[in-house]
């Protein structure tokens, strides 16, 4: 482990880990909880994204106007966000100004007060949210893809909760959700840039000492299905995402999938991309995806195409998987390496997200991960490691979703069928 990286484990479960960057002027900060949406339950989906608003409007000390002007008063900047495993709440600030932001992460986290007049007016918030991801086709089409590869159960439902969810969460159900889940246990605290580590042990001691201290189950284990939901929509564009069961971040595959996933649809050089966009002027947009979660994972593969093109998309693209089993060249491996090593040590120069990186590090391998080894591991990676996975992968039950005009996209059976041509 570089001597610019520390890791405290407090008596209270709580881990604290932080890395130096002596030449830069910033520093960032954050709270990472190991808890989403795939923790709440049918009855509460949403809540997770809903603490995640009302973090910041008011704690016993702070209105949520203060919480805001104390970070502008300094140039800082607040934020947070919701994932299926994760919430995370952050800060970045000028050196001089990190406890304060500690202070503030720290007071939302264990003093938010939830008033009444700022949850219903949140509440209005959150639902216009969810009504612009319905109107989003490239967006929601995302959780059509999530809920039919795992349907009904937690890892399929969508972050933003349901229209009718939110509409009747309650105080004490936020509340209660916060004091179960929001613990020392699943808590990582974060931070880097141009600081101390004892100064931030000393300052998370202080500011999270309210923090409860008892252990929360694991989640229900995912259990992938597959299928297909398609929804007819008088748009420009049809929409569709095709993916596959995938492997988790702990998976000895997991580097493989990513740099397939690369070479496959991860930028303009890519297969998908050079052959179905360039070539043939089918998409304006198309790219795969790897989604790796603890104990699973999804591969997927978005496009957006005429309603004229969408009879010939789905065989190219399939037709596109097959080709990529039969082989590729040292140049493509080559290339898919470097895009991924570059996107990785260009990710290093930010503060945020090297703070980011050093959470899920603590959370996913419950140690700080060197950059050599990342590296090393991605080098590693051999065309037949490549052709292994792309095979393994292809060969599982399929999910299908598309939104818009799609009378001319090709049925379920007929795509599993030339899948296993």
């Amino acid at each position: 482990m570089p001597d610019t990286i520390e890791v405290t484990r407090l008596d209270n479960g709580l881990t604290i880990i932080t890395e130096r960057m002596d030449r830069v002027e910033t520093v960032s900060f954050g709270a990472y909880v190991s808890i989403g949406t795939r923790d709440e339950t049918a009855d509460n989906n949403g809540v997770s994204h809903f603490l995640e608003h009302m973090a910041f409007k008011g704690t016993e000390r702070r209105s949520a106007s203060r919480i805001a002007e104390e970070i502008e008063n300094v140039g800082g900047y607040i934020n947070a966000y919701t994932a299926r495993e994760t919430t995370a709440y952050y800060v970045k600030l000028l050196k001089n100004d990190l406890a304060l932001g500690v202070d503030i992460i720290g007071d939302i986290l264990t003093h938010s007060t939830f008033l009444d007049a700022e949850i219903e007016r949140e509440r209005g918030v959150i639902l216009q949210e969810i009504g612009q991801a319905n109107d989003t086709p490239d967006d929601i089409i995302f959780d059509q893809f999530q809920e039919r590869a795992f349907p009904e159960q937690p890892m399929g439902r969508p972050t933003l909760g349901s229209e009718e969810r939110v509409s009747t969460m309650t105080r004490d159900t936020l509340m209660s959700y916060m004091r179960e889940h929001y613990t020392t246990h699943n808590i990582t605290i974060a931070a880097a840039g141009n600081l101390h580590h004892q100064q931030v042990v000393d300052l998370v001691k202080d500011h999270f000492r309210d923090l409860p201290t008892h252990q929360t189950p694991r989640p229900r284990a995912a259990s992938y299905e597959g299928g297909e939901l398609r929804t007819t929509r008088e748009l420009d564009q049809a929409h569709l995402v095709m993916g596959f069961p995938s492997v988790s971040y702990m998976h000895p595959d997991h580097y493989a999938v990513m740099i397939l996933s690369t070479l496959l649809g991860g930028g303009m050089s890519s297969r998908l991309f050079q052959e179905i966009r360039e070539r043939r002027g089918l998409v304006y947009s198309v790219y795969s995806f790897a989604s790796p979660f603890s104990d699973s994972g999804l591969f997927g593969l978005y496009a957006g195409t005429g309603e004229e093109q969408t009879a010939e998309l789905v065989p190219v693209m399939i037709d596109e998987l097959k080709r990529l089993q039969d082989g590729l060249s040292a140049e493509e491996l080559s290339r898919a390496r470097a895009q991924l090593k570059s996107s990785l040590l260009m990710s290093l120069e930010s503060t945020g997200s090297r703070c980011e990186q050093l959470a899920r590090q603590i959370q996913v391998h419950n140690r700080p991960v060197p950059t050599a080894e990342t590296v090393g591991k991605i080098d590693a990676v051999t065309e037949e490691d490549i052709l292994r996975v792309a095979r393994t992968i292809f060969s599982g039950t399929p999910t299908f979703t598309a939104i818009g005009p799609i009378d001319n996209m090709p049925s379920l059976e007929d795509i599993t069928a030339r899948l296993a041509a």
